[in-house]
């Protein structure tokens, strides 16, 4: 069953306004046409202020102009630190317009995790080659003092085999 045109338009809406990626619509000078609520949470934009500028004003790349150029679909992983955002934006053009379309998926939180990540296996390794030094240099200390006693024990030992010798002729 088809829907008609009124209900796809107001469904398709309800989907942009309600979506967690952003969705950025720009035309092919790369100026924003249209921005939905998620865009504006990601980025930290407010209001209305983001028609009409450029895109990489807001998303800090170049990503829509490299989509512009190839003449078709782009597929971007960025980062913008001074927003605390991590994305991955999949650009594509819409048909039948002079409109090229970017999804924005927020991977602020999986870049973290994957950072801490990192941060822990780093912090590991460290105490792992700690851990090594420390026993190579307890090993160490034990095999100075064993040869030390065993050298003792070698001397006392032939000092006794010497007297008993004499003892015995």
């Amino acid at each position: 069953m088809k829907l008609p045109k009124s209900q796809v338009a107001a469904h398709t809406s309800a989907i942009l306004e309600h979506t967690p990626n952003g969705v950025l619509l720009v035309d092919k000078k790369t100026r924003i046409r249209f921005v939905n609520p998620a865009f504006r949470t990601m980025f930290k934009c407010e209001g209305d202020e983001l028609l009409g500028r450029l895109a990489k004003e807001f998303v800090h790349s170049d990503c829509f102009e490299r989509a512009i150029v190839a003449g078709g679909s782009l597929m971007v992983k960025e980062s913008i630190p001074e927003h605390g955002v991590s994305f991955r934006v999949g650009i594509f053009p819409i048909e039948g317009e002079n409109l090229y379309c970017g999804i924005f998926i927020d991977i602020s939180e999986e870049e973290k995790a994957r950072k801490d990540f990192l941060d822990l296996q780093a912090q590991t390794l460290k105490r792992a080659q700690e851990v090594i030094s420390r026993q190579m240099q307890t090993a160490q200390e034990i095999a100075s003092l064993l040869g030390e006693t065993t050298a003792e024990t070698k001397v006392l030992l032939m000092k006794l085999m010497s007297l008993y010798q004499k003892e015995g002729q």
